[in-house]
């Protein structure tokens, strides 16, 4: 540590006991949100009944969800044997499942998987990994999806598991198989029985990728299991899986096929909660160094403002690693322990999913209008990574408009950029490579004097030297653990700074004005207001009749934003603006359109407004024109019809939380 012992300690103390301001304390919609659809009961906890892209969904939230979000994936025979499940209930894992019906772990069962696990994940910010728990049939779910994604996947858990359909329902073993399954799964996966039979994707044959990404197994069998024979499932799978290196244990039962589980669940809570957790055994205060992050001038602004006048504005902005309750407000309270006089305005100006270039558009309204800006805490290398279609140059305007924008509103106010970190990011860094968000927002932090919190580079470094791993930093949504390693280098940087010599009649230093890196940068960067569209009938302004919209979820925070939206083919509409840019901040659902864009009636381009996450309402910036000569334009949109061939089905809807300029 780089403070005193006395004045570390008040401050661990005062992370884990104050939290934000009650000027403003907006909750992670991502964090709170309630789930959709119908409430139950399962066992004395909450459930939730709802559909996802017209599928059923059920998910159990525990009284106290355990930090990071984690939770156990029950593919099939929902409450059967529920033992495990509510343990792990108590121990605060949320328990999920996909309605697929007798779809045997069928490709098309894996999308609707897919599907619920990108909104659990992006929506409700759940643990990057799940538990999987496969009964039976289930084996088939948890093994094909584990196959598909084992970056998504923390371990499993197969009670008698089918894990070659040859076996069951096949019955071309010493089980007798089930023939009307046997008819059902040929069709479900496409196959005749020669093929079939000459399949090579069944769970005993796929499993490289989950050695290689060092999955534990655990089953439960039961020795005189006739309908599911252990010799032709679980015993090849334990045979190839050690040959791979792989991790496997296996609990042996005396018993047939039924009944699944154990009475005492307690082996299979301890084996989950010992491969959920990471290695390492330093504490998160202990663990992280000073080499990963850039401190760039004194940051002696914020520290007279909170020192001598003892009021100071803090904003933090990015998506939902600060929206979330994370390491922002463990930073807050560090602030109100070292600056204990001092009345501070705390500003929450994450939203989930949102890159740089929204950050931009949006600053003056979230975080500039709230008055003026001392200490700017940004966040966005994550979401400029893994939203999709980004590159470095988008990167690099839209941080350098959100810096830009933060110093001409103040040229003294300090800030510190973290760049946070997904599995990308890591495993790039790992080799000494990085990615275009973090190259990008590197330049734009040192052409204009920004502190950088290297977190991304400080896990890196740790994971390489084997002092911990990713699982115990908690993912792209970071665990306390990892929240806690980024709060603490914040902490340890500007106690040091802070803790030199200041004279009473210091003065401040503003950063000097530099020029842009990139002209056309979004420093100028705005909502448009809705008076500026010009619209024909087909369109509305106001709060979309969500129920009746379309079947994609939507975050609480966007259920009354008023928006300009239509659903109708050949809707048509008109921005007369002024600068480089134009785009849209929109929600992009399961029935977002293709339109045409043509600006001054000479440049025209056809998008897909589909986005990668459109089965639920993904609010993103897209840019319809950002290479344009400094002046007055006017835009044409137009809603096309819909056609065949996209990435999901879409529709004909467009919906626009504002339409942006620079």
């Amino acid at each position: 540590m780089r403070t005193t012992l006395a004045l570390t300690a008040a401050i661990v103390v005062a992370c884990t006991t104050i939290g934000m301001s009650k000027e403003r304390n907006v909750s992670s919609d991502g964090e709170n949100a309630t789930f959709p659809g119908n409430k139950s009961s399962f066992h004395g906890f909450d459930q939730y009944n709802f559909d996802l892209e017209g599928r059923g969904c059920k998910v159990v939230v525990p009284i106290t969800v355990a930090d990071g979000k984690p939770w156990v994936w029950r593919a099939q025979f929902w409450g059967h044997e529920p033992q495990l499940d509510v343990a792990l209930l108590k121990r605060g894992y949320h328990v999920v499942h996909a309605v697929c019906g007798n779809a045997l772990g069928s490709p098309g069962a894996m999308d609707h998987w897919d599907a619920l696990y990108e909104y659990l994940r992006f929506e409700h910010l759940f643990a990057d990994r799940a538990v999987l728990e496969g009964m039976s049939r289930g084996g088939l779910y948890v093994f094909n999806w584990a196959a598909r994604h084992p970056d998504k996947v923390a371990c499993i858990y197969a009670d008698n598991p089918v894990c070659d359909f040859k076996s069951w329902p096949g019955g071309k073993g010493t089980g007798k198989g089930s023939p009307n399954d046997w008819k059902q799964c040929l069709k479900l996966y496409g196959l005749t029985e020669e093929e079939a039979l000459a399949y090579e994707g069944n769970p005993i044959d796929n499993l490289k990728p989950l050695a290689k990404a060092e999955i534990p197994l655990i089953h439960v069998v039961g020795d005189s299991d006739v309908v599911v024979p252990v010799e032709e499932n679980t015993a090849i799978i334990e045979e190839r899986y050690k040959a791979l290196g792989g991790m496997i244990e296996v609990i042996h039962k005396p018993t047939g096929h039924h009944p699944h589980c154990l009475k005492d669940p307690t082996p299979l809570v301890d084996f989950i909660l010992k491969h959920n957790s990471g290695k390492g055994d330093l504490s998160a205060e202990e663990i992280v160094g000073d080499q990963n992050f850039a401190l760039r001038g004194d940051m002696r602004n914020s520290r007279i403002q909170f020192e001598q006048k003892k009021v100071g504005h803090v904003a933090f902005i990015g998506g939902s690693i600060t929206e979330m309750n994370g390491y922002r407000p463990k930073v807050c309270a560090m602030l109100k322990a070292r600056f204990p006089e001092t009345k501070f305005t705390f500003t929450d100006a994450g939203i989930s999913s949102t890159c740089s270039d929204t950050g931009a558009f949006r600053l003056e309204r979230d975080v500039l209008s709230k008055g003026p800006l001392d200490l700017f805490f940004v966040e966005f290398a994550v979401n400029d990574d893994q939203d999709g279609v980004y590159h470095e140059n988008d990167a690099l305007r839209g941080m350098e408009g959100v810096i830009a924008q933060a110093r001409a509103h103040n040229p003294n106010v300090d800030i510190v950029m973290t760049f946070f970190v997904n599995e990308n990011i890591l495993r790039r860094l790992r080799v000494g490579q990085t990615t275009d968000s973090i190259s990008a927002h590197s330049k734009v932090a040192e052409h204009h004097g920004v502190s950088v919190n290297n977190l991304a580079q400080e896990l890196a470094d740790l994971v390489n030297a084997e002092k911990m791993d990713w699982k115990k930093f908690g993912g792209t949504h970071p665990n306390d653990y990892g929240n806690t390693m980024c709060a603490t280098m914040i902490r340890n940087a500007l106690l040091e700074t802070w803790a030199k010599p200041l004279t009473a009649d210091a003065p401040p230093l503003p950063y000097p004005a530099v020029a842009a890196l990139d002209e056309k940068s979004y420093h100028n960067g705005r909502f448009l207001p809705f008076s500026d569209v010009k619209t024909d009938a087909s369109w509305q302004k106001g709060v979309p009749d969500w129920p009746n919209e379309n079947n994609g979820a939507v975050r609480p925070r966007f259920k009354r934003s008023p928006m300009i939206y239509s659903t109708t083919a050949h809707s048509k509409l008109t921005i007369d603006f002024s600068g480089t840019a134009i785009g849209a901040y929109m929600l992009a659902g399961p029935d977002s359109g293709i339109i045409t864009c043509t600006v001054d009636g000479e440049q025209t381009k056809e998008i897909d407004t589909l986005h990668h996450y459109s089965g639920f309402n993904y609010p993103m910036t897209l840019m319809f024109f950002n290479e344009l000569s400094d002046g007055e334009h006017t835009l044409e949109l137009e809603i096309l019809e819909n056609r065949r061939g996209r990435m999901k089905p879409g529709g004909t809807a467009f919906r626009a939380l504002s339409f942006v300029g620079n």
